[in-house]
């Protein structure tokens, strides 16, 4: 059987297994998602699961990167997606998506030990919003060079209404260089 073939084979059952289960959700033909844990607490996740051209013969894509998961600490994500793609590696050739949302329903009292409660997180979240505060008023503190009025009449006078200073600006005054560099008397002496 062809890869296609066999993820074609798989769609079908994952979709009459998982009928009428709100946890489970089929973005599109290659991805799906499953939540673990009660909807809206820190100890719930989604876990994404894409399959690639070669997949079951190469391993799924395994995503904990969704919006839904921003309050997850970055060191349960990895954990998850290691252990999963580690479970993966003895299904190669096989579907695996099933296997794969059942192993981390398995492991999730686990996962969820090493996640912090809810007012940790909160704690964290005020020290990220606290940092980006410091960091926009030191943004503010700095100022532009103030012009005076003379100052800034000068440069708009200098440009063009495009702010472009007018052709020629630069160019030497031949007459005038001539007349303060004086006439010199040819050396071969025709004059």
């Amino acid at each position: 059987m062809s890869d296609a073939e066999l993820q074609e084979e798989e769609r079908e059952a994952l979709s009459s297994i998982y009928d009428g289960d709100e946890n489970f959700k089929q973005i599109n033909t290659t991805t799906y998602q499953y939540k673990y844990g009660e909807s809206d607490t820190p100890k719930s996740f989604i876990v994404e699961i894409k399959w690639e051209e070669t997949y079951p013969t190469d391993l799924p894509v395994v995503n904990m990167e969704t919006f839904y998961n921003k309050h997850i600490h970055p060191f349960v994500k990895a954990k998850v997606i290691s252990l999963v793609k580690e479970e993966a590696e003895q299904f190669l050739g096989m579907s695996m998506t099933y296997s794969l949302f059942e192993f981390v329903k398995e492991k999730f009292e686990d996962l969820m030990k090493e996640q912090p409660e809810e007012t940790e997180i909160a704690d964290v979240d005020r020290l990220k919003i606290c940092e980006e505060l410091d960091q926009q008023e030191s943004v503010k503190k700095e100022k532009k060079e103030q012009l005076t009025k003379a100052q800034k009449r000068r440069q708009w006078n200098r440009t063009d209404a495009k702010g472009e200073k007018p052709r020629g600006w630069n160019w030497v005054d031949l007459v005038k260089h001539l007349s303060q560099t004086g006439y010199k008397d040819d050396p071969i002496g025709n004059s």
